[in-house]
């Protein structure tokens, strides 16, 4: 049994099969429709959040676990003397991260420490730094040096991705009415990009959905050189075919190890809608 036990929440998207093999644990964010709370991955899909949300017209609103949630998933943990790193959702996106950070000092007394970080990011680009942790731990490395490595390799993710309907950001209030109209009659698809922990716009393509994924692949490409080669992750929402177009560029042109395809949790899919794919690597530090 390793000595370090990993922790994410579950907007870090990574597959089920590597949360198994690494033993990672995953601490549910929270999804509410109306006076129903689901935690996310556990009580709900994304095919049932789709469900629900063409039912009632109305997006569902997301919270973070509350410090309690996070100390009932560490103590059994530190109780037993096992150390923790918990890598979750970007502090600028939840307050996941300061709640993480309340438990640990609750349980501060335990002969077990608690580590956390925040990612500066969503999705697989807390998985990409996960599953770093995870290997990195798994290889005999410790506390400190995993902390350091996860904290400089945060500024090396890349996350871009593409949002194929304007009705989840318009019913989520992050566009107007008429701005959804427009986009939509013009089949504007916005471009998305983490930049220092915050969902960032960074271009809109105009046109058929194939020019779009066409150029979240190409942006990716033009950083072959920089690429660190080991993980590559392709992370989608109901968009099986384009991930798999993807995935099988990406294998060919990189020449990455691994290339994988995750499918992005509740909370992500209720903020951008069905058919939203993206690509998130590390870049060489």
């Amino acid at each position: 049994m390793a000595t370090i036990k990993i922790f994410s929440d579950s907007t870090c998207d990574l597959p089920k099969s590597l949360i198994e093999q690494y033993d990672i644990g995953i601490v549910p964010l929270y999804v509410t429709f109306g006076d129903q709370d689901f935690r996310d991955g556990v009580d709900i899909d994304p095919r049932k959040l789709y469900e629900m949300v063409d039912a009632t017209g109305k997006l569902p609103k997301t919270a973070a676990p509350s410090p309690g949630d996070f100390a009932s998933a560490f103590a059994p943990f530190v109780k037993e003397g096992r150390d923790i790193i918990y890598i979750g959702l970007s502090s600028h996106l939840s307050s996941t991260i300061q709640n993480a950070g309340i438990a640990a000092q609750m349980l501060e007394d335990e002969p077990g420490n608690i580590t956390v970080i925040d990612s500066l990011n969503l999705a697989t680009g807390v998985g990409q730094q996960v599953l770093r942790a995870a290997r990195l731990a798994e290889s005999g490395q410790d506390v400190s040096a995993i902390e350091a490595h996860i904290v400089e390799m945060r500024k090396h993710i890349e996350t871009e991705f593409i949002i194929d309907t304007l009705d989840y950001l318009y019913k989520g209030g992050r566009c107007s009415g008429l701005q959804n109209i427009i986009g939509t009659l013009l089949r504007i698809r916005p471009v998305i990009k983490v930049v220092d922990g915050k969902m960032t716009p960074t271009n809109r393509v105009r046109g058929k959905r194939e020019k779009a994924v066409e150029q979240l692949l190409n942006n990716a490409l033009s950083l072959t050189d920089q690429m660190d080669k080991d993980t590559i992750f392709v992370t989608h929402s109901f968009s099986d075919e384009d991930a798999q177009f993807v995935q099988q560029k990406l294998k060919e042109l990189t020449g990455a190890k691994h290339v994988y395809i995750s499918d992005t949790g509740c909370v992500i899919s209720s903020h951008c809608g069905t058919n939203t794919i993206g690509i998130v690597f590390a870049k060489k530090f």
